[in-house]
């Protein structure tokens, strides 16, 4: 079973890149299906979400490669089916946005109920409720949702709650249908907005992306394109709070700093010292960090995704935080792991009470069934005195490339194994460096 191993209680110190955001590069990956020729898309992370969106497209027929690290060619014109395999569709929720892409090109799609984390219920009504709109014909059996149509034309569309994943999956069926689309209560995240940059790089025409009234006008065909995706603002979130529980001076560089205001507004409030440059964000921690108040908001409210870590993070404020997540009504399975270690944690329903203790203690922990709270157990673990190590890593790999080598590239003792075969025991792996270290 894979696992990371952290021997605790460094503070991560110098410079981290950030790589591609995840829930761009899942949805501008369909999005290229829909162009007359090749698109070339940059800054995509190395993940296996990513690479389940790949192994989709080639069920598709269509062909792709990476001509660069990091940079992807997507040939659409061998498409040949538009269903997407169930084995495959399962493995995250952005397999839906197929559904949008395909509808828009060809008029038809089949793909699964949306998978991924375990977080909470997932409905595609608004996605479903828009395809209706547009004209089209939408069915549920046997775990797949098939759309399809033989004419499609512009609607006004008003979703009865903010949704990404409906709000893109929407603009990408609009995009190539006759007439004048609008979303209102549209969502507002970033990745919205790059979605729509790249539509528009295809010859699109989508104008007010960013905000809650999108309009599309579909046109008849889209080209190919260039487009490099933003950077991902919930992997630098997760570095700059793992810095500020480890009393690190670190510098998290290639982001957006707007991007991130709402958590960088937390960690201030939480005595952290944070300067904003062009595409860096530098964040310096001394001592035990301020208990505050957290509550999940929609963009640009503080994200749901960073909800976890920053969790971890309050487990050893001075103080009682009180954590509310409004997204989804599943999102602490942290918290049990997290009591493993000596957190203090209390939760009741949708809202968790931290009572802030002066250290946590390394302790076997398994990774559980969320993409996040698997990142907040690696946060606890860098805080934490001692030896953490974390089973099974499939979650977190479906949205951080890399993430022990660049932990070890600013200080973390930090090391993953993949063989099975092989056991170690913490003294096994731990370097020579570390005796005579504090918690070492």
């Amino acid at each position: 079973m894979s696992r990371l191993v952290i021997h605790g209680g460094r503070p991560l110190t110098g410079s981290l890149p950030v790589s591609g955001r995840k829930n761009s590069a899942v949805a501008v990956i369909p999005a290229a299906v829909m162009a007359t020729g090749p698109s070339t898309l940059g800054n995509i992370p190395d993940i296996a979400d990513v690479r389940t969106s790949l192994q989709i497209l080639e069920a598709l027929g269509v062909r792709w490669e990476w001509t660069a690290p990091h940079t992807l060619r997507i040939d659409p014109r061998p498409l040949r089916s538009q269903r997407v395999p169930a084995a495959l569709g399962k493995r995250m929720r952005a397999s839906y946005y197929i559904l949008g892409a395909l509808l828009g090109r060809i008029g038809e799609a089949i793909a699964p109920l949306p998978g991924g984390d375990d977080i909470g219920q997932r409905p595609i009504d608004q996605h479903l409720k828009g395809f209706t709109a547009l004209g089209a014909e939408v069915s549920v059996a046997r775990g797949d949702v098939h759309v399809a149509a033989t004419r499609l034309q512009g609607a006004r569309i008003y979703l009865d709650v903010v949704s990404v994943g409906a709000t893109i999956n929407l603009m990408l069926a609009a995009a190539l249908t006759p007439g004048v689309t609008i979303l209102e209560n549209a969502a507002r995240e970033p990745h919205v907005v790059d979605v729509a940059n790249f539509l528009n790089a295809m010859g699109g025409y989508v104008t007010g992306a960013g905000s809650d009234v999108i309009k599309i006008r579909g046109v008849e065909e889209l080209h190919g394109a260039e487009h490099a995706i933003i950077p991902d603002e919930i992997e630098a979130a997760t570095y700059m709070i793992a810095a500020a529980g480890t009393g690190g001076d670190l510098q998290v560089e290639n982001v957006v700093p707007q991007h991130l205001e709402p958590v960088t507004a937390k960690l201030r409030e939480a005595g952290c010292e944070i300067r904003e440059e062009d595409e860096a964000v530098r964040i310096r921690a001394e001592g035990r960090p301020r208990a505050i108040h957290v509550k999940t908001l929609p963009y640009p409210g503080f994200p749901t995704d960073a909800q976890p870590p920053m969790t971890a993070l309050l487990t050893v404020a001075e103080g009682t935080s009180v954590v509310t997540e409004t997204i989804w009504e599943n999102r602490f399975h942290h918290a049990a792991e997290l009591q493993r270690m000596g957190a203090r944690i209390r939760v009741e329903e949708r809202t968790a009470v931290i009572q802030g203790t002066e250290r946590l203690e390394g302790a076997d922990l398994r990774g559980v069934s969320d993409l996040r709270s698997c990142a907040a157990l690696v946060v606890g673990g860098l805080i934490a005195r001692g030896t953490t190590r974390i089973f099974g890593l499939d979650y977190l790999d479906r949205g951080y490339e890399a993430m022990a080598e660049k932990l070890a590239g600013v200080g973390a003792f930090v090391e993953r194994f993949d063989d099975d075969n092989v056991r170690l025991e913490p003294e096994d792996i731990l370097p020579d460096s570390l005796e005579g270290r504090p918690g070492a």
